[in-house]
């Protein structure tokens, strides 16, 4: 095997490309919005979506170069419909979990004195840029190159619990809320991409979440935002999330398994779950390709 051919099996392994395109996107993403004294107001919300379409131009690259494969899951003729689909089913989730809250006593709503423009844009954009940058790096690397090794259970169990514990650094986090974490999110947006095989069906149910529960003045993932309303939280922290946000609620754990349920049946309908052994007949493959 020549030095050429011995570089290009290691660049397009799996967990190789993956890293790349972790840090890469990540560390794009982190850099163009890093706050600075200059940065005013239209910075606040250009920064954001500036990053995003940084963080698809380096996904798609990452995959034609490293991965050597094509990106039918950025798919340009169907981004509008599957993003707008994915708003409607992440709106859907938070709405269907606010209320069952609030009608159990725990949530109340004010509306707050704000400059209403202003608060829709910034908590728009911020999310726009976080649904991008950590769909792009759980759902299109991280899932599909666990996928590769070990099948679609095994990718999306080690997604999703990757995707909890990183949320044990956020602010008033606790192993419940990872936990929760895991299993809404993690396990949520893994099965939306499985289900429509589509990365801007996931986003929009990432974005859509996010910025619903922004605008609402709740916390997301232990993150405070001064959103349209004031929300205050009444009776046990298992009810309402506490101080973390509806994410450490039992409601939407719970309203997002349904959900997670009925799109894996889905996706198993339309053949897009790959089992472990097919995974290994892959890997297998690409490895005695490349010696």
């Amino acid at each position: 095997m020549t030095p050429s051919a011995v570089l290009r099996r290691i660049v397009s392994s799996p967990l190789v490309w993956l890293a790349a395109g972790a840090i890469a996107i990540g560390g794009a993403y982190a850099l163009i919005t890093s706050p600075t004294p200059v940065v005013g107001a239209l910075g606040i919300v250009a920064l954001p979506l500036i990053g995003s379409l940084v963080g698809l131009l380096l996904y798609r690259l990452v995959m034609h170069r490293m991965a050597g494969r094509p990106t039918p899951e950025l798919t340009r003729t169907r981004s509008l419909f599957e993003t707008l689909y994915g708003i409607e089913v992440g709106l859907v989730f938070v709405a269907v979990s606010v209320a069952t809250i609030s009608l159990l006593g725990g949530y109340t709503f004010e509306w707050a004195s704000a400059d209403v423009l202003s608060v829709i844009a910034t908590v728009v954009a911020v999310n726009v840029g976080a649904a991008v940058i950590e769909e792009l790096i759980f759902r299109g690397l991280a899932l599909q190159a666990l996928e590769k090794l070990g099948g679609s259970w095994v990718a999306l169990a080690a997604t999703s619990l990757i995707f909890g514990l990183l949320h044990l650094a956020n602010p008033g986090a606790t192993l419940w809320s990872a936990c929760a974490i895991a299993l809404e999110a993690g396990v949520l947006l893994g099965s939306a991409f499985l289900w429509r095989r589509n990365l801007w069906f996931a986003i929009g149910v990432h974005f859509a979440w996010n910025t619903a529960e922004g605008l609402l003045g709740i916390p997301i993932s232990g993150h405070a935002y001064s959103g349209l309303f004031t929300v205050t939280t009444h009776g046990s922290p298992l009810l309402t999330g506490g101080a973390f946000g509806l994410e450490a609620s039992i409601v939407p754990v719970v309203v997002s398994l349904l959900l997670s349920v009925t799109m894996l049946v889905l996706a198993h309908r339309r053949g897009n779950l790959v089992p472990l052994s097919r995974a290994g007949r892959r890997a297998t493959a690409h490895a005695v390709a490349g010696s």
